[in-house]
């Protein structure tokens, strides 16, 4: 007799969300009419982390966190886990464009790098326990090609503030030893990562955020935003300052061409058994990324399964959000053929898939934008590294809004503000374009064994504004 394997569990706002349904807790609905010092839009890490130093700069303020649906809806509570160093844009760009150069961009890098301990220790201080453990982050690259761009990359690395410690490339046997993916060629070894359970990350701050005297309102959406007031669907709320914190989701407050929702799906298989992971030879909680033009992302969960993600179908016309995260299964089967193509002897079975969706500017740059005289301000386009950044942006719109002059303050993604996206259906047929070239590359570079980048994908990347 055949046995069927079931079906894996689709959408739900995912793995971690769902893990955790049975011991969230719920939070009021906002009805009626409020006054408060502080209203912040967006219950994702954003606003919870901006919350926090609000009330740790002045204990007496009143904080209130509105929430369309429920905490850590979007990809607070669906990202891949990883609290790490990258920043939200190209480096590159921010130095064109900033007065202080290269040295802006470099102090950027190394305001990342300082997040990622900075969130440890209070997770620590706080005791907030979100499965998080700082091991690093490994890239491998599958062909010499993508070796290739790593070397590019780690030298961008070093100009830009990060140092021969904090990364560095290793060969294939190196590699191995750490992680035995059997195509790798190579590849970068990162100092500063932590693995997290974003989920838990959501919740443990919600519960600090509470004992702080924060209120926290869900299935309270906001409207609209006129001055100092703004309106819900079942009351309103007059704020002396105001924080958008809605990331993929900001385009009914901030406008639909300021930033649009990429789509990143993820998978999550059934834990492996010990047998399994010592073949696999993944001998600590390191993230996982690859050099590939469509790459994929990837962690060690804390109950022995495999978490790895990617573009999949990357964007919905006319900016559409997703849901609760329902995800096709064509791009269920190409997460599995890529986990099995690293490591072809051991037998998955995926056991969840989800989808959420980041915020994207049109050049990738993520930016903290504060105008003190309309007391209104935002931090959002983290372009998939949003767990450190949004750490550091919460932080800095308080330091802005509250008058507090800092190294944060005056970092170069201050003020940035990137050119409109296309109007439909240009940006649709754009970001399909480029994530189509950047596919058809990496099939020629696998294929071919190349040594070379694909110009297919040089010129997918200089479109996208990738290219450093």
């Amino acid at each position: 007799m055949t046995t069927v394997a079931a079906a894996p569990r689709n959408g739900d706002l995912g793995f971690w969300m769902a893990g955790l349904e049975n011991k969230r807790h719920a939070y009021p609905h906002f009805a009626g009419d409020q006054a408060v010092d502080l209203a912040i839009v967006g219950g994702g890490y954003t606003g919870l982390w901006a919350a926090y130093f609000a009330k740790k700069l002045e204990p007496s303020l009143t904080v209130a966190v509105f929430e369309a649906e429920q905490i850590g809806y979007g990809a607070s509570g669906r990202n891949g886990g990883w609290l790490s160093a990258m920043p939200a844009g190209n480096r590159a760009r921010f130095a064109r464009t900033s007065n202080g150069g290269v040295e802006a961009s470099r102090a950027l890098q190394r305001e990342f790098v300082a997040g990622v301990d900075a969130v440890l220790e209070i997770l620590r201080s706080e005791g907030i326990d979100a499965d998080q453990h700082k091991s690093g982050a490994l890239v491998a690259a599958h062909t010499e090609a993508g070796l290739g761009r790593l070397v590019a990359r780690r030298d961008a690395d070093w100009k830009y503030g990060l140092t021969e410690d904090d990364v560095y490339l290793i060969g294939r046997e190196d590699f191995r030893k750490h992680i035995n993916i059997s195509t790798v060629h190579g590849g970068l070894v990162y100092k500063h990562c932590a693995r997290l359970n974003p989920a838990k990350l959501v919740y443990g701050l919600a519960d600090t955020l509470t004992s702080m005297g924060v209120s926290i309102y869900e299935g309270s959406r906001v409207s609209s935003i006129n001055g100092n007031t703004l309106t819900l669907d079942s009351g309103r709320v007059t704020a002396t300052k105001t924080f958008i914190c809605t990331e993929g989701y900001s385009g009914a407050l901030l406008g639909n061409r300021s930033l649009i929702p990429i789509n990143s799906s993820m998978i999550v298989t059934k834990p492996l058994s010990d047998q399994a992971w010592q073949q696999i030879g993944w001998n600590g909680p390191q993230c996982l990324s690859d050099s590939a033009h469509t790459f994929i992302y990837s962690q060690r969960t804390a109950d022995g399964r495999i978490a790895i993600g990617g573009r999949g179908k990357p964007y919905r016309y006319g900016s559409g959000t997703g849901g609760a995260g329902s995800t096709p299964q064509s791009t269920v089967d190409l997460l599995s053929t890529k986990l099995r193509s690293f490591f072809p002897e051991i037998d998955f079975d995926v056991d969840h898939a989800w989808s959420g969706v980041l915020g994207v500017t049109r050049d990738w740059n993520g930016g903290v934008q504060w105008d003190q005289t309309a007391g209104i301000g935002s931090s959002t386009g983290y372009a998939g590294h949003g767990v450190t950044a949004a750490f550091l942006g919460g932080r800095t719109l308080v330091e802005l809004a509250f008058e507090q002059k800092t190294e944060r303050t005056s970092l170069p993604w201050v003020g940035y503000r990137a050119r409109k996206w296309e109007p439909e259906p240009i940006r649709w047929l754009g970001v399909h374009s480029m994530y189509s070239l950047f596919g058809l590359a990496d099939t020629w570079e696998e294929h071919r064994d190349s040594t070379k980048t694909s110009l297919l994908a040089k010129f997918g990347s200089r479109l996208a504004g990738l290219h450093e």
